[in-house]
């Protein structure tokens, strides 16, 4: 991330940006787009060369898991991440509209796989037409990282598992990504 960090969107940000997919030309795959970035964490890149069988069980279902190979991912980082409900029913509604489910899961107007490029301005269209500033691409990602490390302990994990999740090489990569929380910190000192 270099300069100022994408802002990290509210839960009402994205129920407007889910809003406008279902609204515009190929609601299927917007809605897909977007849940692949704030559920999945993936980079724009990634989420131009995930591939149907990337996300198909060995029945060819959607499946709970969705297999990112290093060939897919930023500089080598492929991993497993499970796959969040809401983007499984995303995927499964626009599998029903793939004829093929083969190819890329992001495609074109064209019908080609779109290129990290084309997703990176698929997004700043979006955001610019929602009037929803500091906004880009990697918006869903640090939002992605951020709620999930705020949820860890929850889940009985740690910041290790976050990291994993986001592909990062290095723990303080991931600390950047993490927007602190002001409430949550007079929260905490209260708490003391």
């Amino acid at each position: 991330m270099i300069g100022q960090p994408a802002k990290v969107l509210a839960p009402g940000d994205l129920r407007r940006m889910l809003r406008a997919a279902n609204h515009g030309r190929h609601p299927k795959r917007n809605k897909v787009m977007i849940l692949l970035s704030v559920k999945a964490g993936l980079r724009a890149c990634e989420i131009s060369r995930l591939t149907w069988p990337m996300v198909l069980d060995a029945k060819g279902k959607v499946g709970d898991m969705m297999e990112l190979p290093a060939s897919a991912a930023k500089m080598g980082s492929g991993r497993r991440i499970p796959i969040h409900t809401d983007l499984r029913k995303a995927l499964v509604f626009l599998a029903k509209s793939d004829a093929f489910c083969a190819g890329p899961v992001i495609l074109s107007e064209r019908q080609r796989p779109m290129t990290a490029k084309s997703v990176v301005n698929w997004f700043k269209a979006m955001f610019v037409k929602l009037e929803m500033r500091g906004c880009s691409s990697h918006s869903g990602r640090r939002t992605f990282v951020t709620q999930a490390a705020r949820l860890i302990h929850k889940a009985g994990g740690s910041l290790r598992d976050v990291q994993e999740l986001a592909g990062h090489k290095s723990i303080k990569t991931t600390q950047g990504y993490i927007e602190g929380s002001s409430d949550a910190q007079r929260r905490l000192i209260r708490a003391l």
